[in-house]
């Protein structure tokens, strides 16, 4: 029994299969050509035949080399060749990525040289120049520090400078002498990235350093509420690349890299609760990139300052009391806004009080804090003039502000 149950492949010679039906047809040939009818022929026919389907082949095989192979694109082969097992491909991505990768330790006691007491993150070298590598990590790892290190993945411990940090964009840059710093990471492009993409996370989870995790772009642009005062109330939005990939407390400020080995994101967050495993986020390189040339260039990011402290007059996370709601003596229908706490600088200067409750910047709608700050960062420069809707004792009042500039001490 062969593998197919049928003459045409099993070969048995016994039926109608095709070596048969040859043979047959071969012996009926030769039998004319014995009787002398036609000489030669089926020879002639068998012989061009042959020489017909040569000259067929040696045609074909001209057009080929000559019009497809040269528009070939030999990029997408080697491509395709290189893609391989994408098992391996984590190992090469992580081989080329991991020397760029260190460890940061934020030593918040003077003179402190152990790490017991340290808070611990990670970092990316992304920059050696005039001596100096420069490290990118996040605000959050090196916030209170009185000395930093970066330790490389050979153990080698460098003295640390905070060059910059930004609290709305979680970015920071460090520097250090590049002496034995041995890599720099390829930066990759975040707008390019696919649903599904595998990636790879690489830094300092609780303190076990060089730990790789890998997993897929679960979004590549999700955009999540931020608390920057972790006080419950959503005051910022940043747009981060979403992943499975594990990401726990130390991996902070380390790489989210691709199957290239290139720098996608930089590691900042997960949801840690109850029932939830595998989202965790990165701010897009694209994104962090803006922001450390900024830092590198001036230190810090500039952007405009009114000096309100404030509190949502609609927060579903911290909500007023119906007592305070009452002293506001806001009219009905009023149910949304921004209740000032205290007014420094600008504000203050422009009349802004404790309980006024800003409704408006330049007849647009202000219904919260996070509206507020989006409205001042991405609409308003430092020095420009901005009229300000707003209630007080129930009567609805306008002031013009001139925005200054956000001191670092508020950062």
């Amino acid at each position: 029994m062969s593998l197919f149950d049928d003459e045409y492949y099993g070969g048995s010679g016994r039926s109608s299969g095709f070596a048969e039906r040859g043979t047959r047809r071969g012996r009926q040939g030769s039998g004319r050509s014995g009787r002398g009818r036609r000489p030669g022929g089926a020879g002639s026919a068998v012989l061009g035949a042959v020489i017909g389907s040569l000259l067929t082949v040696l045609l074909l095989g001209g057009l080929f080399a000559a019009f497809v192979l040269p528009r070939v694109n030999t990029g997408a082969l080697a491509s395709a060749a290189s893609s391989g097992d994408p098992y391996d491909r984590i190992v090469q991505a992580a081989a080329s990525v991991r020397p760029a990768v260190v460890s940061v330790v934020n030593h918040r006691t003077a003179g402190e040289t152990t790490l017991e007491n340290a808070a611990l993150g990670s970092g990316v070298v992304f920059q050696k120049q005039g001596g100096k590598a420069y490290i990118i990590t996040n605000h959050h790892v090196i916030a209170g520090a009185e000395e930093l290190e970066a330790v490389l993945t050979d153990g080698t411990r460098l003295k640390a400078k905070a060059v910059g940090s930004d609290l709305i964009t979680d970015i920071a840059v460090l520097e250090v002498d590049a002496g034995k710093v041995r890599a720099v990471a390829k930066i990759g492009n975040s707008d390019q990235l696919d649903l599904g993409e595998t990636v790879i996370a690489l830094g300092n989870p609780l303190g076990l350093g060089d730990t790789l995790t890998s997993g897929i772009v679960s979004y590549p642009k999700r955009i999540m509420p931020v608390s920057l005062n972790e006080d419950g109330v959503y005051d910022w939005e940043q747009q981060v690349i979403q992943t499975d990939a594990a990401i726990n407390e130390g991996n902070s400020g380390g790489a989210l890299v691709d199957l290239d080995g290139r720098l996608i994101g930089i590691n900042t967050m997960k949801i840690a609760s109850t029932g939830v495993e595998g989202i965790g986020f990165a701010i897009p390189v694209n994104q962090v990139m803006a922001t450390a040339g900024e830092l590198l260039k001036s230190g810090r990011i500039s952007r405009p300052y009114l000096g309100v402290y404030s509190l949502d007059l609609n927060n579903p996370y911290a909500p007023m009391a119906e007592d305070q709601v009452d002293k506001l003596k806001l009219p009905s229908g009023v149910d949304k806004g921004v209740v000032v706490l205290e007014s420094l600088g600008p504000a203050k200067d422009a009349g802004i009080k404790l309980n006024d409750v800003i409704v408006g910047f330049d007849n647009r709608s202000i219904d919260s804090t996070l509206m507020l700050r989006k409205y001042l960062y991405g609409y308003k420069k430092i020095g420009e003039k901005m009229s300000i809707s707003y209630y007080r004792d129930g009567k609805k009042q306008k002031a013009t502000v001139t925005l200054g500039e956000r001191p670092e001490a508020s950062e």
